[in-house]
């Protein structure tokens, strides 16, 4: 494996972890010390949506640093590792250690991490289309 994909591959996997460790900590002292919601579910889900957002932005944006070509095929391949890392990363710690049921998991929150390669993809097509534009 050669430095620039290891590069690559380190960065990738260290954004995947930061893309779910910044909302769980964020989300953190919306919580009371007996578990419960201390805000309004809905405060909360867009709040959190919110922090995802702007987290994956800038992880986006930092990982393609690395990049200097295929665009759009590593944002495929970041994209699913990142929804991969998400889901079990929570199938860990909500699902296992806080007891969420997985039924509930997969209604509340594992579905919204399809908008994680949708997000990645799109911008690894910008990058291309941009790098096409420039070689005109």
């Amino acid at each position: 494996m050669t430095a620039t994909i290891r590069s690559i591959w380190l960065r990738r996997f260290i954004a995947g972890i930061l893309s779910w460790l910044v909302p769980f900590l964020a989300a953190i002292p919306f919580f009371g010390r007996d578990g419960t919601l201390a805000i309004a579910p809905a405060l909360f889900k867009s709040s959190m949506i919110v922090v995802a957002s702007v987290t994956a932005a800038i992880l986006i944006v930092w990982f393609f640093k690395s990049v200097s070509t295929s665009y759009t095929s590593e944002a495929v391949i970041t994209g699913f590792v990142w929804l991969a890392m998400n889901w079990a990363l929570d199938a860990v710690v909500l699902v296992g250690i806080l007891g969420m049921p997985a039924g509930d998991y997969i209604t509340q929150i594992g579905i919204r991490y399809l908008m994680i390669p949708a997000i990645v993809i799109a911008a690894g097509i910008v990058a291309d289309e941009a790098t096409l534009h420039k070689k005109l």
